[in-house]
């Protein structure tokens, strides 16, 4: 029990109400010990008022009027005359004075707890003012043994009511923090526990309902949780029936393209001179195409091939990749620029490089395109000590917030309207392979900049 919220709360209350009732109990002592020797020295006044009446007491009487003051001589100052009222034979002399009279606080609390903790028997005087201004002062001496075993007797009881208050007061919270706060946790973790069963079912989301703010903005906050998480979900089955499909789709494509290959064989025998120029072109996309559709079909059965890293060319690749995006945007004005050094080589898989120039130019010309308007795309490469660095840049209008939110997330990430989003999230990933990193630089109304970054390694490669 004591390692759950209900009972430390429980032993909490109950202990800071102790704490409480302590420092309550202090001054309290202190006012019952003022109390009590008030009491006597009315006691011993109204002692005093018989020999006022009568001087010629009886020492019978005067002896019994003393003992039920419980005092041992009584001095009352009357028109500046200090006059020995009552008295007996003290066991011993006066060891402390104490005047009531302007005594503080703090001193009657001092006073208080000196005399819980002293056992010795003392007599002492009390100096105070009659009641009803009969006089100028009284005085009395007492023992101080009968007071201790009161204010001790007051004590106890004082400590008994303040231990059934804590109880009370502890139990009566437990019950209200219970139903108030404890209950509605459990709530909370029980629409967990159910959600956690059956994470795609959306009727399982929580549906805030607490009174209390701050679990309110707890549930607030699950409930988003839950959405997103279901939404993820579908999203992940949706890619996975998806994948199945395209992974069926690229089979018979395969079959159909590698036809195409062999017809291309006729087409470059063709002595037209434009034919011969283009035919090395077709036959590079072809190829590309079924080598695109085997790795979709790899990846259908788990991820996308690891790439096989070799030296290539860099300006070879970017050439072809800007050839293709010319004959794409020939009726637009729009320019490409390489800006690539001569024989720069890079570590690479030839095939996923070209993928990924090839995705981010297109995605600059589609923008380009979408805008209405003319531009630039350029493409950079550079190299340091320790890795390559590509560039490719456009002249666009930039991404919108959206896309930059989601901006490698597959089917979230597009910047045009009926995009996908798959072209920036398949060039992270192929570049991920490569051990490298795809960045957007900047984005805003000047265009549009993805830097590309690949790590140089030792090792011995095959250059091609």
């Amino acid at each position: 029990m004591f390692h759950s919220l209900s009972g430390r709360l429980l032993v909490l209350t109950t202990v800071f109400v102790m704490i409480a009732e302590i420092l309550i109990f202090v001054p309290s002592i202190a006012r019952f010990r003022e109390g009590y020797m008030l009491n006597r020295l009315e006691r011993a006044q109204i002692a005093s008022l018989a020999l006022l009446a009568d001087d010629m007491l009886d020492p019978e009487l005067e002896s019994e009027l003393l003992e039920n003051a419980e005092v041992f001589n009584v001095v009352l100052r009357r028109d500046e005359v200090r006059q020995l009222m009552l008295s007996t034979d003290m066991p011993k002399a006066v060891a402390e004075t104490y005047d009531l009279r302007d005594a503080t606080a703090m001193s009657l609390i001092r006073d208080a707890l000196r005399r819980m903790f002293d056992t010795q028997n003392k007599v002492v005087r009390v100096i105070g003012a009659p009641v009803r201004d009969a006089g100028l002062l009284i005085e009395i001496t007492m023992e101080t043994a009968p007071l201790r075993m009161a204010m001790i007797d007051y004590g106890k009881r004082i400590l008994l009511l303040s231990a059934v208050i804590s109880m009370i007061t502890a139990v009566l919270l437990f019950v209200a923090l219970r139903a108030l706060l404890l209950k509605p946790i459990k709530g909370v973790v029980g629409h967990m526990r159910r959600y956690a069963r059956a994470p795609e079912d959306a009727r399982r989301i929580i549906e805030p309902s607490a009174s209390i703010t701050e679990l309110r903005e707890a549930e607030m906050a699950l409930m988003t949780l839950q959405t997103d998480l279901t939404q993820a979900l579908k999203q992940k089955e949706r890619l996975a029936q998806l994948g199945s499909a395209v992974s069926k789709i690229s089979h018979d494509l395969r079959n159909i393209l590698t036809s195409a290959q062999l017809f291309t064989d006729r087409i470059e025998m063709s002595e037209d001179p434009v034919v011969k120029r283009m035919a090395p072109k077709l036959v590079g996309s072809i190829t590309r195409a079924v080598h695109l559709c085997e790795s979709t079909l790899a990846f259908g059965k788990a991820e996308e091939p690891g790439p096989t890293l070799t030296m290539v060319r860099l300006e070879t690749v970017v050439e072809d990749v800007i050839e293709g995006e010319r004959l794409a945007s020939r009726d637009l004005p729009i320019s490409y620029v390489i800006d690539v050094p001569a024989g720069l080589m890079v570590r690479a898989d030839a095939e996923q490089l070209y993928r990924v120039i090839s995705n981010l130019t297109r995605n600059a010309r589609q923008a380009l395109s979408g805008a209405g308007q003319g531009g630039e795309i350029a493409v950079r490469a550079d190299e340091t000590e320790s890795a390559w660095i590509i560039n490719v840049a456009d002249t666009g209008p930039g991404l919108p917030a959206k896309a930059q939110e989601h901006l490698f997330t597959p089917f979230q990430g597009g910047a045009r309207k009926g995009g996908s989003g798959l072209g920036l999230a398949i060039a992270a990933e192929l570049v991920k392979g490569h051990g490298g990193q795809l960045v957007l630089a900047k984005t805003g109304p000047e265009g549009t900049h993805f830097e590309m970054t690949l790590p140089k390694g030792d090792g011995a490669l095959n250059i091609q």
